[in-house]
């Protein structure tokens, strides 16, 4: 029994002696024709072998590509640290010189004529615009109340900041309050009549009314203007004066003074020029002590209205 087993032992080793030995021999076979293949490539065709004939990818090949692009990653990254290095003076000089986030100007409000500019001790001022951009187009141009055809309305604005100022360039004390009365050359108007100037307060109520009218239909007024219109709509007695006091305290721009100066009248004095010629003496007639300047009273007293009930709806107005 034991000499039985001890042959079939024998037999088994052999066996598996004689398949290692078929694979080994299969192996060599394959490694002297790949070399063969490899030396009778021509150097214009420098293409390896991507695959043997059993489909297996060539990883000496893949190998040798990894190394050479390891290589020109160490390589790059070694000129970028150089880069680095030599640009290090100059990103400090930036850091040094690198403009604030905070503007000053963004909060300061320039009136017609000036900037803002920022001074060598960070503050912002409002200095006279140096140059007015030159216009070609005659429709630029404006009339003064001198009667004097301007350039722009920029040139305008320009002179009055000069005067105001007592620059070189002011032509005059005059010129303090110089303003615009309307776009375009100069023109003669016709004389507005006694009996047109009194009308003119009444026409001029209902043009305010319906000009807040239209703002309110279009969505165009802000919450507490359109209240102001609704009530209008509904009360006779308020029809007028809420209209003139969303006017006025619309005209009362930067600073909020209580007052309209006379180039704060402009968005209204020229647009109406070519089409109602009273309305310069009109609004002359409403600074009643020649300050260049309307208070509300004065205001309501040239529309017509009860200046008390004026008063109150616009301070209620500045509060919201």
């Amino acid at each position: 029994m034991k000499i039985q087993l001890l042959l079939l032992a024998v037999l088994l080793s052999l066996l598996v002696a004689d398949a290692f030995g078929d694979k080994m021999r299969k192996m060599k076979k394959y490694h002297r024709r790949h070399r063969t293949t490899t030396t009778t490539t021509t150097e214009s065709e420098p293409e390896v072998e991507e695959s043997n004939e059993d489909g297996d990818k060539d990883m000496f090949s893949i190998l040798q590509q990894d190394e050479e692009a390891e290589e020109k990653k160490k390589k790059a990254e070694a000129e970028e640290e150089e880069q680095e290095s030599k640009d290090e003076p100059s990103r400090e000089v930036i850091k040094d010189n690198e403009i604030p986030l905070h503007d000053p100007c963004l909060k300061k409000h320039c009136g017609a004529g000036r900037i803002c500019e920022v001074t060598a001790d960070g503050e912002a001022e409002c200095i006279c615009i140096p140059n007015c951009p030159v216009e070609n187009d005659p429709r630029r141009k404006v009339c003064s109340n001198h009667n004097e055809t301007w350039g722009s309305d920029c040139e305008v604005y320009q002179m009055r900041c000069w005067c105001d100022k007592e620059m070189d360039g002011c032509k005059g004390e005059e010129y303090k309050h110089v303003h615009i009365e309307y776009y375009g050359v100069c023109r003669d108007m016709p004389e507005c009549t006694s009996e047109e100037m009194a009308d003119f307060p009444r026409r001029m109520r209902d043009w305010l009314f319906n000009i807040m009218r239209d703002l309110a239909d279009r969505q165009e007024l802000t919450p507490h203007y359109l209240k102001m219109e609704r009530e209008a709509e509904t009360n006779l007695t308020r029809r007028w004066s809420n209209a003139a006091v969303w006017k006025w305290c619309d005209l009362d721009g930067h600073p909020h003074d209580n007052s309209v100066s006379r180039h704060e009248l402009f968005p209204i004095r020229a647009p109406l020029m070519a089409l109602e010629h009273c309305i310069a003496p009109f609004l002359d007639s409403c600074d009643v002590d020649d300050d260049h300047r309307i208070n509300l009273k004065e205001w309501g007293k040239c529309l017509e209205l009860d200046q008390d009930d004026l008063e109150e709806k616009c301070d209620e107005l500045r509060d919201d």
